[in-house]
């Protein structure tokens, strides 16, 4: 063993009595990831060790740029943990390095180690400059970071920073729902809550004719991305037309958008509930759109008990697109295919609804049959981030 990855936990070297449920929760994530390739995991409080075979690296690496609960990970040489060693590994690892400044950083965690890190690093730095031409010490600006790690019995020699994706490993929350509209906004929210630990499954709106099988697709591949981040994500089909057809013919055009939001939250709680979950996701921004104003979040939010988490509430929209971008859904987020949210939008959608005009104009039909045959119905699909059958191949 030659070289390792070396993960470092970042936000979760924070937690105290329950450190070692997400390390292992990490642990438990990072193996599901790399289940395809020749991989040797191991584990203690401070670092995590992937062994690998030098021709899956690259492969290895993509796999864990998209793993939630990872801080920064290096590419680290294993050397044992005597002085000799590591000076004589620390030149053949900078050896075909083009550099012309330098600094030793060494953080001493086996304090049996007959030099302390400070000592140890002078040590290194001047056998490094010994034993090479024409390049100085720089502790300020060096064009060439050696970082050392000193261990019981084995040490750890990296020249690289990886960053990664930061916050909590999938799973130690409990399970959420994400409203998943094929726009903008909810996938970025999605990712948002993986990123806190939040195990996720989806929930898409079809109103088929309105809606088209292209828009359906275009859900299948945002869930494929979001799936990219945890092991698989359940999406669940919602067959609405029959509720959406009802809401146009038989209540007032400003507030069809309203209820149409109040029916949705009244499937969600019911998905939820009956799917173990504990929370909703979705998208919305404030005052993004009309459904979107404070007064109208709170009318709908009105039909469940259910907590609503909104991860990009506060956002503004460039900065929801940048996120889009980095998690490369922007693209399919923009292919222009309606969905139930836009599809028939009103001219004029009521800002400030009044609870008690939008349980008039709904009470107009028999909405909770219509609910219970569209929970009943309800389609559902595993879908992994390797899936490759059309969506409409599997409903």
């Amino acid at each position: 063993m030659d070289r390792v990855i070396l993960i470092k936990y970042g936000e979760l070297s924070t937690k105290k009595g329950n450190r070692n449920f997400f390390i292992n929760t990490l642990y438990n994530n990072i193996k599901n990831k790399l289940n395809e390739y020749e991989v040797k995991i191991s584990k203690d409080r401070a670092r995590m060790y992937i062994e690998f075979k030098d021709q899956e690296l690259d492969k290895i690496k993509g796999k864990i740029d998209k793993i939630f609960g990872i801080h920064k990970y290096h590419i680290a040489y294993v050397v044992d943990t005597n002085i000799d060693d590591i000076k004589s590994k620390v030149l053949e690892v900078i050896k075909d390095v083009d550099f012309k400044t330098f600094k030793v950083d060494t953080k001493r965690s086996f304090k049996e180690f007959p030099s302390d890190s400070l000592e140890t690093s002078r040590i290194i730095g001047g056998y490094i400059l010994k034993n090479t031409n024409n390049i100085t010490v720089d502790v300020h600006n060096p064009e060439l970071l050696i970082q050392i790690e000193i261990r019981e019995k084995r040490s750890f020699i990296y020249l690289n920073d990886f960053q990664g994706s930061g916050g909590y490993p999938v799973g130690t929350q409990p399970k959420g729902f994400l409203m998943l509209s094929g726009g903008i906004d909810s996938p970025v929210a999605g990712y948002l809550a993986m990123k806190r630990g939040v195990k996720l499954e989806a929930v898409y709106f079809e109103a088929i004719p309105h809606t088209s099988l292209e828009a359906r697709n275009k859900v299948i591949t945002l869930t494929k991305k979001l799936a990219s981040y945890t092991d698989s994500i359940n999406l669940h089909v919602v067959n609405f037309t029959l509720i959406q057809e009802a809401i146009y013919k038989n209540c007032r055009g400003d507030y069809c958008i309203t209820i149409m939001r109040r029916m949705m939250y009244r499937i969600m709680e019911r998905i939820v509930k009956e799917r173990n979950g504990y929370v909703i996701v979705n998208g919305e921004s404030i005052g993004q759109v009309a459904s979107q104003t404070l007064v109208s979040m709170s009318v709908i939010n009105e039909v469940t008990n259910v907590p609503v988490i909104r991860p990009v509430a506060c956002l503004d929209k460039l900065e929801i697109i940048d996120i889009s971008k980095k998690i490369d859904t922007y693209e399919t987020s923009i292919l222009p295919y309606e969905d139930c949210c836009t599809v028939f939008v009103p001219k004029h959608p009521v800002i400030n609804p009044k609870i008690s005009i939008a349980e008039s104009e709904e009470n107009r039909f028999d909405y909770q049959t219509m609910i219970d045959d569209a929970v009943k119905n309800l389609n559902t699909i595993k879908i992994t981030d390797t899936l490759e059958k059309e969506f409409s191949e599997l409903l």
